[in-house]
């Protein structure tokens, strides 16, 4: 895949690059900086390092983990969409955190910037060459930001219960699906053990 590759071939220059590249110095140094206004953000540096790449495959598993539970036969039903967004959320920030630790953003800082944020991981990661733009992942990121709002009971009279803009588990769990897979395409990260043989299974 070109995309994958002009990717990583920058990411192998920051790898050859001191071990700390300001914003500035990185190849996406602009558009971040537009991003830390937008968002009133700290900076982030960019550093490379193993123990990133660690916490990044860790991150990826636990998405593709809990991916398997937002697919499970009783979340299909319309009636368990506020359930299916709430763990889409926790798979969708786990998979963008998955990529922003790859390339060499911190996990302190996407604790203390991205959170719960689903659309800001999504803008961020998008800005340094994720490569999905998918127009309908774009807007369930939208709907699921915070996703911590969607652990909450709501009766439906209240005025104030968050919409969840038509999303269905049958709309929600395909984008999360593609948004995981790329994840594992750009970064390189193996699947867990047993996740293909679960994925084949599904589809047969």
């Amino acid at each position: 895949m070109l995309v994958s590759k002009s990717r990583r071939a920058l990411l192998r220059g920051l790898a050859v690059a001191p071990v700390a590249a300001s914003v500035v110095a990185s190849p996406w140094g602009g558009t971040l900086a537009a991003l830390h206004r937008r968002y009133d953000d700290e900076p982030a540096m960019m550093e490379r390092t193993k123990e990133g790449r660690s916490i990044s495959r860790f991150r990826y598993h636990n998405a593709e983990r809990w991916m398997t539970t937002l697919a499970a036969d009783f979340l299909t039903e319309p009636r368990f969409a506020q359930e299916a967004l709430h763990r889409a959320g926790f798979v969708t920030q786990q998979a963008l955190c998955a990529y922003l630790l790859d390339i060499g953003f911190s996990d302190a800082w996407n604790a203390r910037h991205i959170k719960q944020d689903i659309a800001k991981a999504l803008a961020y990661a998008n800005a340094c060459g994720f490569g999905h733009g998918c127009p309908d992942m774009t807007r369930l990121a939208v709907i699921l930001s915070p996703y911590w709002k969607w652990g909450y009971h709501y009766d439906d009279w209240e005025e104030d219960r968050p919409r969840t803009g038509g999303f269905i588990p049958a709309t929600i769990t395909p984008l999360v699906r593609a948004l995981v897979d790329r994840v594992h395409d750009v970064t390189g990260h193996p699947r867990p053990k047993g996740c293909q043989r679960r994925r084949q299974e599904a589809w047969s």
